[in-house]
């Protein structure tokens, strides 16, 4: 992070944005918790980290050309009318990044699609929290700390996760700098890829039950995180 604010690459119309309280922050958090959790995710499994990379990759593609359209509705109902919106790509590109990834990390054909699920609906449920300092990453700490205590791939996919979110945590809640989508769905892909790698089908069923719902009831579960 601390490379990407000295040499700002893209300049200041791509290095800053304007919050909720109207002040200008970096948005440096975002490729550098994304890369870490990357990088991490994928010493302990390529196609974990293949997830994470390809989430926070349609995450930035966001970021640069976003509109203010938000939520699935809104994104398929312009499709359906011949617009691809940057909230279709990332849709489309982290869902397919998920189910690859999960048919590479599980061997049957049920599991495969189950953890498909759950990294895509993980890496949306944090950026649907992501709408004020600190909210998104203090998830994915609150969320993954249970992880920590597991031995093995699991543990390890977790700390990659917990590791890349607490190192921005101080910035992000000092409104010097967001993590923006890249860093959401990036830190999402990569707790989901440590659920999968945790959990068997009954646990995977459940998880993916509970990101589902999340998606449905996404407006409220925003709501929620804005009014905290």
């Amino acid at each position: 992070m601390a490379v990407l604010r000295r040499t700002a690459p893209g300049g200041r119309a791509l290095g800053e944005r304007v919050n909720h309280a109207g002040r200008a922050v970096g948005m440096y958090a975002g490729p550098a918790s994304a890369g870490a959790a990357a990088v991490g995710a994928a010493r302990v499994h390529p196609a974990a980290g293949l997830a994470v990379l390809a989430a926070g990759v349609c995450g930035a593609y966001d970021d640069v050309a976003g509109d203010h359209r938000r939520g699935f509705r809104a994104h398929l109902g312009a499709l359906r009318d011949g617009e691809v919106t940057s909230g279709a790509v990332k849709l489309f590109g982290i869902s397919a990044a998920g189910l690859v990834a999960g048919a590479l990390m599980k061997e049957r054909p049920v599991d495969k699609a189950l953890a498909g699920v759950v990294i895509a609906g993980a890496a949306h449920f944090v950026n649907l929290v992501d709408v004020r300092p600190g909210r998104a990453v203090g998830a994915v700490l609150a969320l993954g700390a249970p992880g920590l205590l597991r031995k093995g791939p699991g543990g390890e996919l977790t700390a990659a996760a917990v590791g890349a979110a607490a190192a921005v945590l101080p910035d992000d809640l000092g409104e010097r700098t967001m993590i923006g989508d890249t860093g959401a769905h990036a830190l999402g892909a990569a707790l989901g890829t440590a659920v999968v790698v945790c959990n068997r089908r009954a646990g995977l069923l459940a998880h993916a039950v509970a990101v589902v719902a999340a998606a449905a009831y996404g407006d409220r579960v925003t709501a929620w995180a804005r009014a905290l």
